[in-house]
């Protein structure tokens, strides 16, 4: 009997990077894709991928506790993954109330789902922004086991969604993992994000916002290599844990605007420097030893290839 997947949020950016490695990896599978198609789905791409035999696609929102239920009771889900979310942290600290909502609340009705239909595995994608900021200065380094502290609406929601999700594990016995990533970088990304958001600004030739004096530093990792340690973690990781994903490849906005501007061969006088974001955490800094060590995984991108294949995507 096939093995059947359900994907909720599969029509975002990293949602879309899964389904087309897995879809292509795992032919005998059967794989559901669920999405509410908020402005940040890939529609076009989505479209695509449901010409495969083994993906379909059911539209509806997390949130929806009677659609929910109707889609499990339909599909039959033996795994459930999770990249439904709200995650644009300068959204979140206009209106918190849709983050909280969808983050929070829509993952306690898949959670309720899986109970009810007996899912073998249900897996949360998480953030390492529920660690918290990383001053400047500051040697930390977080691990899976380090306190929480998230300090934006969006990361109290996903760190919220996390401490709910290991709740139904130790109170239910539910299966489940979570994976914590750093910022991801790849095709098919929203162009509210900072590296499309920069290349579009490049092309036409327009001001190139940075926050702050852009020294805020991000681990970019890519949506290839996060795609694949997810793969990992459903298929061999332990329940009941949380796995971090990093890439150990720490740049700073302007660093990385630098390079967007090096590669598309325009000037760095583009760059202009706006008012600082609301509470704009500097830095955020995971391990992802266990990973590495229990399932031997390892990023195999490297950056500056796959960045420039990233850049040219959004052209």
């Amino acid at each position: 009997m096939k093995k059947t997947i359900l994907v909720t949020g599969g029509a975002g950016f990293i949602g879309i990077n899964f389904l087309e490695l897995m879809t292509a990896k795992y032919p005998d599978y059967r794989f559901v894709c669920y999405d509410k198609l908020t402005y940040a789905a890939n529609v076009d791409k989505l479209a695509e991928l449901e010409k495969a035999d083994n993906l379909s696609f059911v539209k509806g929102d997390i949130c929806d506790e009677k659609a929910v239920d109707e889609l499990f009771s339909s599909v039959q889900p033996d795994i459930v993954i999770n990249f439904a979310a709200e995650s644009h942290v300068d959204r979140s600290i206009e209106s918190s109330d849709i983050f909280l909502k969808t983050n929070v609340l829509g993952v306690r009705v898949l959670l309720d789902a899986c109970r009810k239909y007996g899912a073998s595995r249900f897996h949360q994608i998480s953030t390492d922004e529920v660690y918290g900021e990383v001053p400047k200065g500051s040697d930390r380094v977080c691990d899976e086991t380090s306190p929480l502290n998230p300090g934006s609406p969006y990361s109290v929601s996903k760190a919220a969604a996390d401490m709910l999700v290991m709740s139904y594990h130790r109170t239910y016995n539910l299966p489940v993992s979570i994976s914590r990533s750093s910022n991801n970088y790849g095709k098919y990304q929203h162009p509210e994000k900072l590296i499309p958001l920069m290349v579009k600004r490049a092309v036409n030739n327009q001001p190139m916002p940075v926050y702050g004096n852009g020294e805020n530093i991000r681990d970019w990792l890519s949506v290839t290599d996060h795609c694949r340690a997810i793969d990992m973690i459903i298929h061999r990781g332990r329940t009941g844990e949380i796995y971090n994903i990093c890439a150990d490849n720490p740049v700073s906005n302007l660093e990385m605007v630098k390079i967007i501007c090096e590669c598309l061969s325009k000037p760095e006088s583009l760059i202009t420097y706006v008012e600082d974001r609301k509470g704009h955490d500097f830095s955020y800094r995971t391990t992802c030893n266990k990973l590495k060590t229990e399932l031997f995984w390892s990023p195999l991108s490297e950056f500056e290839k796959e960045l420039k294949y990233a850049i040219a995507s959004f052209m």
